[in-house]
């Protein structure tokens, strides 16, 4: 993995009058990493450049965060973006509505776990769950840690005899353990669907893919764009499938202002 702006010549002759589609992770790349979610805001300037970004022609946004879909819509309050929730499981934006179908059963399996979960983690201060409609998040952020451990083994407890039979699938991120759907969809299936829908309303006409995000679920997007876009890590460097890694969120906001820049220069075939 390199440092972006090390390369930042010759990434920008390759994407010299391209339509470059952005895919942004929200927290710890548009956002900074703060104690709990509902206080992690974008700055006024980030907002401004993504504002710009996507009005511009020859550029397309999407925003794929594990927050609900309610919630990463109000956070950002943009119309003409691609809001992807719950890790793809709904999407919205222009022209475009998905919403995953889940079954009754999965709802209250859901419903039984975060019942059980919340009395096992009582004890622990700090420790909460996040109800995202189509899945659960249990942040542990704020917990001491030296009770870390029990609040994870309370989390595994809980889920084990759903897992076993079949019923959910977890993966952990930044202090978080979730629970989602028994479904082959992740962000890197999210984003080549999203590229490939872009490609045929473009008429096959060439969409270049950068994604830039911060968390371990974001590998499935670097891993899917590695070869065929720009692929970009926020943090400190480390293994991964992305190819490039920028510092912090400030970093980011940089690089979109760089391709505000590049983009009044060039002209691509925007239709």
């Amino acid at each position: 993995m390199r440092y972006f702006y090390q390369d930042w010549s010759a990434i920008k002759g390759k994407l010299k009058g391209k339509f470059l589609f952005l895919f942004l992770d929200y927290d710890g790349t548009l956002a900074p990493i703060v104690k709990t979610p509902e206080v992690a805001t974008i700055s006024k300037e980030t907002k401004l450049l993504l504002f710009e970004l996507s009005e511009n022609p020859c550029c397309k946004i999407a925003v794929i965060s594990g927050r609900s879909l309610e919630d990463i819509k109000k956070k950002l309050g943009l119309n003409n973006i691609i809001y992807s929730g719950n890790h793809g499981l709904e999407i919205q934006g222009p022209q475009i509505r998905f919403v995953t179908q889940i079954s009754e059963s999965y709802k209250k399996t859901l419903e039984q776990i975060m019942k059980d979960l919340n009395k096992k983690i009582s004890p622990f201060k700090g420790a909460f769950i996040e109800d995202k409609g189509f899945s659960l998040a249990l942040h542990f952020r704020l917990v001491k840690s030296k009770f870390v451990h029990l609040v994870k083994t309370a989390f595994h407890e809980t889920v084990i005899l759903h897992l076993v039979k079949n019923k959910i699938k977890i993966r952990a991120g930044k202090k978080i353990l979730e629970v989602r759907p028994i479904l082959e969809w992740d962000k890197g299936k999210v984003v080549l669907w999203l590229l490939a829908r872009q490609k045929f309303i473009r008429s096959g006409c060439e969409v270049f893919p950068i994604y830039i995000g911060d968390d371990s679920t974001d590998e499935d997007a670097f891993k899917a764009l590695k070869h065929i876009g720009i692929t970009i890590f926020v943090g400190n460097p480390k293994p991964s499938h992305a190819q490039y890694y920028l510092e912090d969120t400030n970093e980011v906001k940089e690089f979109l202002k760089r391709i505000i820049i590049m983009q009044r220069e060039n002209i691509c075939q925007s239709k």
